[in-house]
């Protein structure tokens, strides 16, 4: 999964939670949850190669990974 694929797959689960008060952690585990294993695999190897790590739980650190690309996405802090 391409960081493009995450930004639409985390756009569209925004999307269809419109009504719900979720934050973007929740927003982003969602996204997670929709996965296969393999998926939430490679976003978590990915996520602990960024943080130069060897270790971590793998559905934390796959939505972590998600939750960079959407704020890499979003562009610096005003």
């Amino acid at each position: 999964m391409t960081d493009e694929e995450i930004i639409i797959s985390f756009a569209l689960t925004r999307l269809d939670n419109a009504n719900s008060a979720l934050d973007l952690e929740d927003i982003a585990a969602l996204v997670v949850r929709r996965l296969t294993p393999d998926q939430i695999l490679d976003l978590a190897t990915r996520n602990l190669a960024t943080r130069n790590e060897l270790r971590g739980a793998l559905f934390e650190s796959a939505v972590e990974h998600v939750l960079r690309a959407v704020l890499t996405a979003r562009g610096p802090a005003d």
